[in-house]
């Protein structure tokens, strides 16, 4: 890898390290294996993640960023009816995973009981809950902490039908629909 600026060479090994768990799985990411398939030294590795969970945080952070700029693309312009803002949010969701792929949940997976990737996940679905609670508030007659918790229940439920997709029990149109069925229903 040539010398390139501080955080363009941290993308560059965020980009390797997903591939890596694309290709070989989440067991397969280390910081030496980084190294070697970047082309840098182990140092230059350990210098911008320190720890193998703190590469995986990386990684995850940067799927979950992409989550959540799709989410708020798609909201941009809202839609005027529940139904039609509904259908939005899970073809946001439900787009954004399958273009993704299983590098999210298998990083996830790596990192169980971690307190770090406890506390991240916590945040994103407060920023999801956040923007959803935005798009549905005009369509609701719920307070924001009752709509709040629905918000959290619909992510809940869409991550296990993200997982139903992912091993091919259920397409990715029927679960769209079911989201949006629940959505609509639950603001």
């Amino acid at each position: 890898m040539t010398k390139l600026p501080r955080d363009q060479r941290r993308e560059l090994l965020i980009d390797q390290a997903l591939e890596i768990v694309r290709t070989e799985g989440a067991d397969a990411l280390t910081l030496a294996t980084l190294a070697a398939r970047a082309g840098v030294s182990r140092p230059v590795a350990y210098e911008h993640f320190t720890t193998r969970p703190g590469l995986l945080l990386a990684a995850f952070q940067r799927l979950e960023d992409r989550y959540v700029e799709q989410l708020r693309s798609a909201l941009s312009s809202p839609p005027s009816n529940l139904l039609a803002v509904a259908e939005v949010m899970s073809r946001a969701y439900f787009n954004c995973h399958a273009d993704l792929g299983a590098e999210g949940p298998a990083i996830s997976a790596a990192l169980k009981g971690s307190d770090e990737m406890a506390a991240q996940q916590r945040a994103m679905v407060g920023e999801y809950v956040a923007i959803m609670l935005k798009a549905l508030r005009p369509h609701s007659r719920l307070t924001d902490e009752q709509l709040s918790l629905r918000c959290i229940g619909m992510l809940g439920a869409a991550e296990a039908m993200a997982n139903e997709t992912q091993v091919g029990k259920t397409t990715v149109d029927d679960a769209i629909a079911a989201l949006t069925t629940m959505i609509a229903s639950a603001a």
